[in-house]
């Protein structure tokens, strides 16, 4: 038996491979398995190759392995593409109305599992999409798994269809599971070990986690409009404004969602936008307003590959830099970044309280890979208390931009408060917002907008640090790129390798003292990041100094695989 399996199931867009990933990761995680699962798709309205991947595991991990233990080829350019990803000995799932396979033609020896998908669905008068269930049945038998949690997760995916769909799809499932079992009874190479995990886990990507967060913290309003990656924030949002008590709005454009945001976030409610970097650059003169009138803003940015439209349903971490120096102006902000949806949650809440704490905008840097991945994220991480902070507000009649405060940040007051009556247009202005040219005037707004910076000093975030202390290389991330280099480091650590990680959620302000102390006595550090300039390096060098010659770059728009680290560090040590 194993401890962990990595299924692959892949065919053309609409005949439900993105519902068969989630439906699988969802059975294994009911009956006690620890489960990631991750997309692929193209950029197009209809059709091309679609691909879901869930690695299963009775222990915890962090990130998609490269090993592949089942395939399951809903046509025959699945076979084509990935064969050569195929572990020795793997299982390929496979309608033979699709064509007939031949052993022979794989890299290395495989076992064909020949299941007539078509032929099933039929018999139970399915429409074909239907194919991906008994193929998820078929997956079931050969991993040895539970189709009772199965059958929960088919009556949750159809229950607003009703009781007689939600039948046809257990039939049909279970004539699949059925099959092999008749068929290939004593195949059993890739029957998972017994589950052993005990705390209830949510299936969710970092954008439904990002939604979660953002109610949980109070959210009220966000005007978002659509875009890859960051649309299943926008579904969860639509889908449950009425009961969460939150405006949502799909404006016309980038422009208008940040300027609405703004105008909520004016009027006293927690407000926020979400985007990718396209539509993060039409966004550009509202964040120097926002900056410019200190209103609090949370701005979700899912990274894709750039530039310009670029390979837009790829991930990427090219955004970094430009999230800390957009806008025209000096004014600050926070840059957050997630590595998984647990952090993806926490750091919205902490982000609705610092942008009301500093009357900033506050970004919470996501990327395409954590977006839309299936993660496994204990219920209770979700369901403990948030305290929420408004930060300063105007009670004592002072005026809204009081040049007295010593942190620069001057107490708030909303729209249609008594005696806190301002004008919040985007020039500079005096203690009240009026207009003004006035060169001291200037100096001392500016200046007390700046002092936030200084202020923000408390809440700055040491990196955190795993491995181990005497650690012959020194590994450093940023957001997602974090998970692949701890499974890495469980490789190096199997072979006797000693490695560390500093790992960097909160990325601006920039933790100066912090990184020093921390990157300054290791002899090897080695940057790893999704980019092609290694930009979390180049921040590292602007602040401290310290250069990072070795640096691990990709940007394919493919995640980093634990192996791949591994073999490109090896490299580095002869």
């Amino acid at each position: 038996m194993l401890n962990s399996v990595t299924w692959k199931i892949g065919g053309e867009a609409g005949f439900g491979i993105m519902a068969s990933g989630t439906m699988l990761a969802r059975t294994f995680s009911r009956a006690g398995y620890y489960v990631l699962a991750t997309n692929e798709y193209p950029s197009r309205i209809r059709g091309g190759h679609n691909l879901v991947t869930v690695r299963i595991a009775t222990d915890n991990f962090d990130a998609m392995n490269r090993d592949l233990h089942i395939l399951v080829a809903l046509n025959r350019e699945t076979v084509d593409i990935h064969k050569q990803e195929l572990n020795e000995n793997a299982l390929v799932i496979f309608d033979p109305k699709d064509g007939d396979q031949s052993a022979a033609d794989f890299p290395k020896p495989v076992k064909l599992i020949a299941v007539p998908l078509t032929d099933l669905v039929t018999k139970f008068t399915g429409e074909p999409v239907m194919r991906n269930t008994v193929a998820i049945g078929a997956s079931l038998a050969l991993l040895g798994g539970p189709f009772a949690n199965f059958e929960t997760v088919i009556a949750d995916q159809f229950k607003k269809k009703g009781v007689d769909v939600i039948k046809r799809n257990v039939d049909i499932a279970r004539a699949g599971y059925d099959y092999v079992k008749q068929t290939y009874g004593s195949e059993n190479s890739m029957n998972l070990s017994p589950a052993t995990k005990k705390e209830d886990q949510l299936i969710v990507n970092a954008s439904e986690a990002i939604g979660i967060g953002a109610a949980r913290a109070g959210l009220k309003f966000a005007a978002i409009y659509p875009m890859t990656p960051i649309n299943a924030l926008i579904t969860f949002l639509a889908d449950h404004a009425k009961r969460l008590n939150i405006v949502y709005k799909q404006p016309e454009d980038e422009i208008s969602g940040i300027n609405m945001a703004i105008g909520a976030s004016l009027a006293g409610v927690r407000s926020m936008v979400a985007t990718s970097g396209g539509g993060f650059a039409l966004m550009v003169e509202g964040l120097s307003w926002a900056g410019m009138i200190e209103v609090p803003l949370v701005i979700d940015l899912g990274m894709r590959v750039g530039p310009s439209t670029g390979m837009p349903t790829w991930s990427e971490q090219g955004e970094l830099q430009f999230v800390i120096h957009a806008g025209h102006g000096e004014f600050p902000r926070i840059v957050l970044a997630p590595a998984d949806a647990a952090d993806a949650y926490a750091l919205t809440v902490d982000a609705f309280n610092l942008a009301d704490r500093y009357q900033v905008p506050v970004f919470v840097l996501t990327d395409k890979y954590i977006n839309e991945s299936q993660w496994c994220v204990p219920k209770a991480h979700m369901s403990g208390d948030v305290v929420i902070d408004r930060g300063k507000i105007l009670a004592d009649g002072k005026p809204r931009y009081d040049l007295s405060v010593p942190d620069g940040i001057s107490p708030r007051s909303f729209i249609g408060q008594k005696g806190g009556y301002y004008c919040a247009n985007s020039y500079e202005h005096d203690e009240v917002g009026h207009v003004t040219e006035k060169p001291e005037i200037r100096v001392a707004m500016s200046a007390k907008r700046l002092k936030k910076f200084e202020a923000m000093k408390k809440d700055v975030r040491t990196p955190a640090v795993f491995g181990d202390t005497e650690a012959e290389i020194t590994f450093v991330t940023w957001g997602s790129t974090r998970g692949p280099v701890l499974e890495a480091m469980k490789l190096l650590e199997a072979v006797g390798k000693k490695t560390k990680l500093v790992h960097f959620s909160w990325i601006y302000p920039f933790p100066t003292e912090e990184t020093m102390k921390l990157l300054s006595p290791a002899t090897h550090l080695v940057d790893v990041e999704q980019n092609a300039t290694g930009q979390l390096a180049a921040l590292i060098r602007e602040h401290t100094g310290i250069l990072m010659k070795d640096k691990l770059l990709k940007n394919d728009g493919r995640i980093w695989f634990p192996e791949e680290i591994v073999e490109k560090v090896s490299a580095l040590w002869k």
